[in-house]
């Protein structure tokens, strides 16, 4: 392992008892096809679960609404960007050549991605309360405060807080088809909301992307519904 992927680790404070998921945890999909979105999709689950448990314990006369609005601002790519890059993962994702020449390792939704992923990996290797712990450590120099305000909110917040306000479930986000070169891939994202009976699609070069874009859309169809 390079020195590089230890001191990873060292700063993860995790040393990886089944090195193969640290590894896949820091492939990207251009690179091989033993790659990190799996480890993605369980890593978000497990931040937000983890995140909320810190959101419930630390602010605790914090209205749902409220916690809601908080945690959306601590998951949300910009925030997840800023601790990948502070751990360094610029340094250690791989990638393949033509994503590497575009830039890659430098985009948000790479190393959000690859942030999630390593949660994930660690919660397989060592189960939830490690990697409980490991969401702990990566926000203890993030200001958390209820007055984290959501200006310029992104499409799959203000959708959820709308919802939530309504006492509605919220959407339920599926990959539909993946299509183009691994190096400039466009995602095909369907967002659905089972209780209004609606249904809308988003494309995005990333999945967040086309989540993002199929949360736009259905806003645009519940506000045109609801004519506002």
């Amino acid at each position: 392992m390079s020195t590089l992927k230890l001191e990873l680790q060292q700063r993860l404070q995790h040393e990886f008892t089944d090195p193969t998921l640290f590894e896949r945890a820091l492939t990207h999909r251009s690179f091989s096809a033993d790659h990190y979105e799996r480890l993605e999709f369980l890593g978000d689950s497990v931040l937000n679960l983890a995140v909320s448990d810190l959101l419930y314990r630390r602010l605790a006369d914090l209205p749902e609404g409220d916690l809601s609005r908080v945690r959306a601002n601590l998951v949300k790519q910009d925030t997840l960007h800023k601790i990948a890059v502070d751990l360094g993962l610029p340094l250690v994702i791989k990638l393949g050549e033509g994503e590497m020449r575009s830039g890659g390792q430098k985009r948000a939704s790479i190393l959000a991605d690859a942030l999630e992923s390593l949660i994930g990996a660690v919660y397989l290797d060592a189960g939830f309360a490690k990697a409980q712990a490991l969401v702990h450590r990566l926000y203890a120099s993030v200001d958390i405060n209820p007055q984290m305000d959501a200006i310029g909110k992104d499409p799959k917040t203000e959708l959820q807080e709308w919802l939530q306000g309504r006492k509605l479930k919220i959407p339920e986000y599926r990959v539909v088809s993946v299509l183009g070169a691994a190096h400039q891939q466009s995602f095909d994202v369907e967002c659905e909301i089972p209780e209004m009976h609606l249904t809308e699609r988003g494309i995005g070069g990333s999945r967040r992307a086309a989540e993002q874009a199929s949360a736009a859309a259905m806003l645009q169809t519940i506000h045109s519904k609801a004519g506002l």
